[in-house]
């Protein structure tokens, strides 16, 4: 009977009002005599500052904004994000709506107009594609003069830092990546006879809309602005120049600005950084080892042409050495199928060299595509058969040490165990993926036909790639729980070696302001290592150790460790994206 008796709101006795009551008020005064404390706490807080508390804040009151090595590292990591940002802007979006303009079209574009039909649609594209190289070149204007008054040769102009042994090696990588996205657009689009094709026609149809407006319903005061927009659009993009146009810039300020094409320090600074990285990659291309290398080279040739074009020198040994890598690497692929031709690019870009050059050595690059090719067709089998041997043994580790059981006496074994054999699974990888890439296109390209032994060797190789993807994707649930603690193993590792050094630097009495930017390098470093391993972070670490490397501060038999450890980061870091 009881039940009958509640209503269908669910409404409480009123007995309880009085109560409630009560219990709110007491609250309310408690609340109210916290406001009052905090009150009167931000009070005292505002008179001990006193004068320092204002509507806007003082930066140069920030203790991390005193230090100018701070601010530099901040300026250049934006840049550097920035640059990575618009790369992937680029192979996600500009790439692929190149690549695939007027595919699956093949039939309806006997249709008499359909070519035009497809090309008014594609303007709005390109019209983004336009404000997006735009941004690329006010990019790389930034990126040069950031780097030229940090290295000023002007001695009455204030220092920044103190550069001398100071190498922002990353900085220049970065640049050469986003040159290399610049040429591999002008590559797509120089490579896309469709496009052109159906260009030359959308412009003839815009004669006859011009000479009878009236008859297609546009407005003739319309009409101008938009032939100016194609005329933009056609010089800026489909010219081939869009890498020319960026290099070509006006580097120099007027008025008194940022001199750079006059700046000595700023050009033995690029050359010097240019030949590390060079170095770097000489040594691993071609190699079982080799992983990004190849992208890194093309990088390397864009940033010399830009060298050239800046201060107009040329190291003809050392343009000597960048030609003689197509002796290894015949040709580089871009994106899908679109090839780069190192000596193709060095011999148009730098005519200068090119005359210095005999005419056997200009042609000897061809002649070794065409031998590659040959050998290739040889080899290519007994390349599958040993790869066949090396991913199957890579496949039964990878299944043995995942399921063993971990134990935590061996734990740092394990993970490091672990490391290496997920490193050699990218590296395997990417050696196939090489191996299929260029041959195919090289054969594309110089349109030699490829025998049946080939095909089914590649095949084959196609096959081993996938099973090396499978491999990862079927025992994902363990690789990133693994992921996890072999990042947070060298991210110990990493801290240790730059602990070392650390209090190296602070045991040495002497003070000099070169010596407190080294101290601050380290502490930034140590600092951001104390964290997720994001791009963002690594990219701070590799600045910061740039400062931090300098005046010995680490040992030879430290500092290569200590950059095998961070090469390790940012591949395991990276492990999905790859």
């Amino acid at each position: 009977m009881a039940l009958e008796t509640l209503s269908p709101d669910w409404e409480f006795d009123r007995v309880d009002d009085g109560s409630q009551k009560i219990h709110a008020e007491v609250q309310l005064k408690n609340y109210g005599k916290f406001l009052e404390a905090y009150t009167s706490q931000l009070k005292r807080i505002e008179n001990a500052l006193d004068d320092s508390v204002g509507d806007v804040w003082d930066f140069n009151l920030d203790p991390i904004a005193l230090n100018v090595l701070n601010k530099v590292i901040t300026v250049y990591a934006a840049l550097c994000c920035e640059i990575k940002k618009l790369k992937y802007e680029a192979e996600t979006k500009f790439y692929n709506g190149l690549l695939f303009y007027g595919e699956g079209a093949v039939d309806s574009s006997k249709v008499e107009g359909d070519g035009q039909i497809q090309m008014g649609r594609f303007i709005s594209f390109l019209q983004e594609l336009s404000c997006f190289v735009t941004r690329c070149y006010e990019v790389v204007m930034n990126v040069v003069h950031q780097l030229a008054v940090l290295y000023t040769s002007n001695k009455t102009a204030p220092k920044v830092i103190e550069t001398s042994g100071v190498h922002f090696q990353a900085m220049y990588e970065h640049l050469g990546e986003l040159l290399t996205v610049l040429l591999t657009l002008d590559e797509i689009i120089n490579n896309h006879a469709i496009l052109k094709d159906h260009w030359t026609m959308y412009k003839r149809l815009l004669k006859s809309v011009h000479h009878n407006p009236s008859k297609f319903g546009v407005q003739e005061d319309k009409l101008k602005p938009f032939e100016k927009l194609l005329l933009k659009l056609e010089s800026q993009l489909l010219d081939g120049t869009i890498f020319q146009a960026c290099i070509e810039q006006q580097f120099d300020c007027l008025n008194g600005g940022v001199s750079v094409s006059k700046n000595s320090t700023f050009a033995e600074e690029f050359a010097h950084s240019i030949r590390t990285i060079f170095a770097n990659v000489e040594a691993k291309l071609g190699e079982p080892s080799e992983i990004d290398q190849r992208d890194k080279y093309v990088g390397i040739c864009a940033l010399f042409v830009l060298h050239f074009q800046i201060f107009r020198t040329v190291d003809k040994k050392f343009y000597k050495s960048l030609l003689d890598i197509c002796k290894k690497v015949p040709a580089i692929t871009l994106t899908a199928n679109i090839i780069w031709l190192a000596d193709k690019f060095l011999l148009q870009k730098v005519p200068v060299a090119a005359k210095l050059l005999d005419k056997k050595s200009a042609h000897a690059a061809k002649a070794h595509r065409e031998s590659f090719l040959q050998q290739k067709a040889q080899s290519l089998t007994k390349e599958m058969q040993s790869y066949y041997v090396f991913v199957s043994s890579w496949m039964m580790k990878m299944e043995s040490i995942l399921s063993k059981e971990q134990h935590m006496d061996k734990f740092a074994e394990v993970l490091t165990n672990r490391c290496n054999i997920f490193i050699q699974g990218f590296l395997y990888a990417y050696s196939l993926s090489n191996i299929i890439k260029t041959t195919m296109n090289l054969h594309m390209s110089m349109q030699k036909p490829m025998t049946k032994t080939s095909v089914k060797a590649l095949c084959r190789l196609v096959e081993l790639l996938k099973a090396i993807e499978h491999t990862f994707y079927r025992r994902s649930m363990i690789i990133a729980d693994s992921v996890t603690h072999i990042v947070q193993h060298l991210q110990h590792q990493a801290l240790n070696a730059i602990s070392v050094a650390k209090k190296r630097v602070i045991s040495d009495k002497k003070y000099s302001e070169q010596r407190l930017d080294v101290l601050s390098a380290l502490v930034l470093a140590e600092n951001t290592l104390n964290g997720p391993s994001t791009k963002q972070r690594r990219l701070i670490i590799s600045l910061a150790l740039s400062v931090g490397t300098q005046m010995k501060t680490f040992k030879d038999e430290e500092l290569l460790p200590l950059q095998v450890v961070m090469k390790k980061l940012a591949l395991i870091s990276e492990l999905r994206e790859r």
